[in-house]
């Protein structure tokens, strides 16, 4: 097989979609939107020269990482387009910076093994990322995980998952016997703390999936995985008496049509429109999306599904499983234990997100607030997922 003729039939399967997607954009308006052309225009010129720059100086790594993340971004800002102009114009400038980020990460970055012996740094950001919130922060719809500085607003908790991966690999590369897993597991239990305190039941699913993760692997005993299982669920029940707002998500889930004109209309909403879709669409730009609330952030997923089609939105969990799968192969390939375990957290990172949100979203698990990696509006969750696949592209190089 010849990955070089491989990457880019799949890159020009990738620019024809684009093309295909931002024409039926166009020319479902009278008169003809040229907003619309221009944009996949712009779209395939970036994907292609983020592509050239990588294969030509950078040969040795996986480049369907890249373009796996590229069909992702496309996706979602063909979705948000169609859903709001602006809000779609806003995500090309967050995806032009992603993957500038993406490519000086790959092109700058010496040998990542020099950055292991950072671990405290590492920790010291954690902390003040995952506490910034708690102490500043501003509630919204119930969850204090806003932080607002003039006219910029984020969530500190998308710039902690970075660190807190960082320290964890710089801290369980040296795993040796128990007494190496307690400082991290009191940074774990502090940072899932603050998110208790924040009410992000979501960023918190998420912390988890990368903890378990990372010390499974940098362990290999599944008797640790089993004892964090039994403080989670430790946890959670404590959580869940404390909180009002986590014991009305666990009611919503757990009587999802007794509360359909309430408490639960989002979700009911986001189910019925996936159901009006089918299997191939109601056709993109002829649904009624913009019904369900939060649609171009935490529900985009319904609206991908109601448009294009449940077989499209299985084609999404498709791709991101190839990513999650490119990612992890980065890892096995790679000598260095720091190098190895960023990757894991990086991929599990991205993975645990995906499962959660969409794991909500079809009622699977409690809802929670997140955005769905690469697709979903955010300038917050665009870098982070390009710094973790530039590092995840670095590592891939390195192997």
């Amino acid at each position: 097989m010849d990955s070089v003729k491989d990457e880019k039939r799949l890159i020009r399967l990738t620019y024809l979609l684009c093309i295909a997607f931002f024409a039926n954009l166009a020319l479902i308006k009278q008169p003809i939107d040229k907003g619309a052309i221009v944009m996949g225009l712009i779209v395939c010129l970036l994907i292609g020269y983020s592509y050239f720059i990588v294969r030509k100086f950078f040969s040795d790594g996986d480049k369907y990482i890249l373009i796996f993340s590229c069909i992702l971004s496309l996706i979602g800002i063909v979705t948000l387009y169609r859903l709001n102009t602006s809000t779609a114009i806003k995500q090309v400038v967050w995806f032009t910076l992603g993957i500038a980020g993406y490519i000086l990460i790959v092109v700058l970055l010496p040998d990542l093994k020099t950055f292991s012996k950072y671990k405290y740094l590492y920790m010291v950001g954690t902390l003040i990322f995952m506490s910034m919130a708690t102490l500043i922060g501003i509630e919204s719809y119930g969850a204090k995980n806003w932080v607002k500085i003039g006219p910029i607003g984020f969530q500190p908790s998308e710039f902690g998952k970075l660190f807190f991966t960082l320290y964890l690999a710089s801290s369980l590369k040296d795993y040796k016997s128990f007494k190496d897993l307690i400082e991290p597991a009191i940074i774990v239990m502090v940072s899932l703390g603050f998110m208790v305190l924040q009410k992000d039941l979501g960023s918190a699913l998420i912390f988890f999936g990368i903890s378990v993760t990372m010390l499974y692997i940098a362990t290999s005993k599944v008797k640790y995985v089993f004892a964090s299982l039994l403080l989670s669920g430790v946890g959670a029940t404590i959580s869940y008496k404390l909180f009002p707002h986590i014991r009305k998500r666990v009611m919503i889930w757990k009587n999802l049509w007794q509360y359909a004109n309430n408490e639960s209309y989002q979700i009911v909403q986001g189910l019925y429109a996936i159901a009006s879709g089918g299997l191939f669409g109601s056709g993109l730009g002829l649904g009624h999306p913009n019904l369900v609330t939060f649609v171009s952030s935490d529900f985009i997923f319904v609206a991908i599904c109601e448009e294009m089609g449940i077989l499209m939105g299985l084609g999404v969990i498709v791709i991101y499983f190839l990513l999650f799968y490119r990612c992890m192969r980065a890892a096995i390939y790679v000598e260095d234990k720091f190098s190895q375990l960023l990757t894991v957290g990086y991929s599990a990172m991205i993975a645990s997100q995906v499962l959660v949100i969409i794991g909500g979203i079809m009622n699977i698990i409690p809802l929670t607030g997140i955005t769905l990696p690469l697709i979903s509006a955010g300038g917050s969750s665009m870098l982070t997922a390009f710094f973790a696949l530039g590092i995840i592209q670095k590592v891939s190089e390195e192997g």
